[in-house]
């Protein structure tokens, strides 16, 4: 929850996590007495039971991994309370948020039981980005003595990556955004400099494009690129290649009125570019006062983030043809290979041993969470009617298989919350609230068939069986759930101000809450702002327009059979074409240089040394430097409630970090 605060959207990473663990694990297996050293039968058992003086094994790790992992899984319900308490000066009642967010974080469990022959099991379904944690888990377990060098890499890796941070993030935070070109600007006039700001500033939220921009400072960069495979991050360079050209064209075209608004926020605005005031146009119960609305106007969006949402649509509907177009006949053989338990994959063969989660077991839980949903909507304040509800997770069960398939085959996905978010708009126009709890239904339906067929994955790399993976997953999501909620209540209490500003700092952001809401409002005026009349129109149709572009690639590729040799896939070009439209964006060039030198150089002239560090040194940086952040954030940077900056001086200025204006 508290990387949602920051100005790069990003989450705590799950190596980090699995550090934490493995010390606790370590010290416990050291620390506490073996039950062996007890006559008294009661003491042995309760001490076998609580695991003391035990070693700490690798099943043990991934469960417990999987448990502080599986706390983001409700993070969707907790970000509407943040919505409301920010924008509405509402809070949700108790029940109401226990159920919505017992209903919310567990309502896909479901998709991953029923799709488990086609999104788990297949070899090709790699989850590249798990690969870093399964390397880890070996390593920390596995022949220590045979893996004494690489552990002492490991350590020396995340003790200077540690020490490292404080600079960056902290006194030096002109190391997260080093630009020449905003250096050479310093002496220039403030037109100058505004529009130098605009192209290669990017260190602090909402700054500009980053373009050519070099950060070091990993806690944005992290490790995912170096597990990316190459074929996903050369889609998202040619992506990025697009955006650098086609929004600052927007903006200096004026499309969109972009000149009368800020660069790059997701806020809205009024048609004087002073900012929307949401209240202005609800009524107390939340909705649309359409009589407000014609004194009030309609609310305007930045050309950046209207251009996010367009770009979204496009890949969203490219997501579902290049799906069914590119990989339909493997699905299908996928699926019949799980039916006669003969899929060739050597670590789906050795799991046969243990007991298969039945699928009544996935009902159950599914029925569980539908009727906690039902109550919510029929007693609650959601504004949300049950047929909507309903409708959402129809919705979310029709675009999780094809989402899946993409994260296993590329290790990430797409946006998918943006057709939510339309649906929503076109069944309940005027309802705002009603939006943002039909998405989150519609969207946890898609992220947690990811999540838990992500861990499933896990847990068939690393043998734990099927029935553990499926209670530790519950377990720690509704654990997780009640902790996202406290601190989620201790940030917006403490930086409301900070987060309700459309430009944030370099520290605090409410950039994500922001968009939130302003997806949530403009798609209540679904017809008012995006209708056939209305002025982003293009961005529902959107999703036509990409759904075309896999079409043409794949009859290129029948036509010319050559073509299939090349990695492209047009749904993540279109994804990346304006997925950065807001935060932090001086990390995009180092995160490039990260990807080319591990996927292009290492991986290729020194493959042994690519297989045996990589993934380690990788996941020693994401830990040394988000132990640093996560310790920054309470002790100095206000998650606590006060903050203590560091001295202003050239290396730490009061405005952005790159001396960008």
């Amino acid at each position: 929850m508290l990387y949602v605060f920051k100005p790069t959207q990003m989450q705590v990473s799950a190596v980090f996590l699995q550090l934490l663990v493995f010390l606790f694990g370590e010290a416990w297996a050291y620390g506490t007495p073996n039950p062996g050293r007890f006559s008294n039968k009661a003491i042995r058992r309760t001490l076998r039971f609580l695991n003391s003086g035990q070693a700490f094994t690798i099943k043990e790790h991934v469960v417990a991994s999987l448990i502080a992992s599986s706390g983001n899984n409700g993070l969707s319900g907790v970000e509407i309370y943040a919505v409301e308490r920010l924008f509405y000066n509402k809070a949700v009642t108790a029940s109401t948020a226990i159920l919505a967010t017992f209903s919310i974080s567990l309502c896909g469990f479901v998709l991953a039981g029923v799709l488990r022959p086609l999104i788990v099991y297949p070899a090709e379904m790699v989850y590249w980005s798990t690969l870093p944690q399964v390397v880890l888990f070996q390593n920390l377990h596995f022949d220590r003595a045979a893996n004494r060098a690489r552990l002492e890499k490991f350590c020396w890796a995340l003790g200077i990556a540690a020490v490292w941070e404080i600079f960056p993030a902290y006194m030096v935070t002109w190391f997260g955004g080093i630009s020449i070109f905003c250096l050479a600007s310093m002496g220039a006039p403030t037109s100058t400099r505004t529009t130098f700001g605009r192209i290669f500033g990017g260190a602090s939220s909402n700054e500009g494009l980053g373009l050519l921009n070099l950060s070091l400072d990993w806690q944005y960069i992290q490790s995912t690129y170096l597990s990316l495979p190459l074929k996903q991050q050369l889609n998202s360079w040619i992506g990025y290649a697009m955006w650098y050209v086609i929004v600052p064209l927007l903006f200096y075209k004026n499309v969109w009125d972009a000149q009368k608004f800020p660069f790059m926020s997701t806020s809205l605005f009024s048609s004087n570019g002073t900012r929307f005031k949401i209240t202005s146009i609800l009524d107390d119960h939340g909705t649309i006062d359409y009589d407000k609305l014609a004194a009030v106007g309609v609310p305007q969006l930045t050309s950046t983030t209207a251009w996010g949402y367009l770009t979204s649509s496009l890949a969203m509907g490219a997501l579902i043809t290049h799906v069914i177009l590119f990989y339909g006949k493997g699905m299908i053989q996928a699926w019949k290979q799980a039916n006669a338990r003969n899929q060739p994959d050597i670590h789906y063969q050795k799991m046969l041993k243990y007991k298969e989660v039945p699928m009544w077991w996935y009902l159950v839980l599914f029925a569980v969470t539908f009727i906690a949903g039902l109550v919510v909507n029929i007693k609650g304040d959601t504004t949300l009617p049950v047929w909507g509800y309903i409708l959402s997770l129809l919705l979310g069960a029709v675009i999780a298989p094809f989402s899946c398939i993409l994260y296993g085959l590329y290790g990430t996905g797409i946006g998918t919350n943006q057709i939510s978010k339309m649906v929503a708009g076109a069944v309940h126009p005027g309802r705002p609230l009603a939006n943002l709890f039909f998405a989150s239904w519609s969207h946890q339906v898609i992220l947690l068939a990811v999540n838990l067929s992500n861990w499933l994955k896990v847990g068939q790399y690393t043998k734990v069986p099927h029935r553990v993976m499926f209670f530790t997953q519950i377990y720690g999501t509704l654990l997780g759930a009640g902790l996202n909620y406290a601190v989620m209540t201790s940030i917006v209490t403490s930086q409301r101000e900070v987060l309700l500003d459309p430009i944030g700092t370099n520290v605090w952001s409410g950039s994500t809450m922001q968009s939130l809401n302003a997806q949530a409002i403009t798609w209540a005026l679904a017809t008012e702002m995006y209708g056939r009349h209305g002025r982003y129109f293009i961005v529902p149709l959107g999703l036509l327009i990409g759904a075309v572009f896999p079409v043409l690639h794949w009859a290129l590729c029948r036509a010319y059979p050559s073509i299939r040799k090349w990695p492209i896939n047009t749904t993540f070009i279109l994804q990346y074409m304006g997925t950065t439209y807001f935060g932090n964006t001086s990390w995009l060039w180092s995160s490039f240089a990260v990807g080319a030198f591990s996927q292009l150089w290492l991986r290729r002239r020194y493959p042994r040394i690519y297989n045996e560090y990589n993934y380690l040194i990788g996941a020693a940086l994401d830990g040394g430097s988000q132990i640093v952040i996560f310790i920054l954030s309470f002790a100095v940077f206000g998650a606590s409630g006060q903050s203590h900056p560091f001295p202003t001086w050239w290396g730490n200025p009061a405005g952005n970090p790159d001396h960008c204006i």
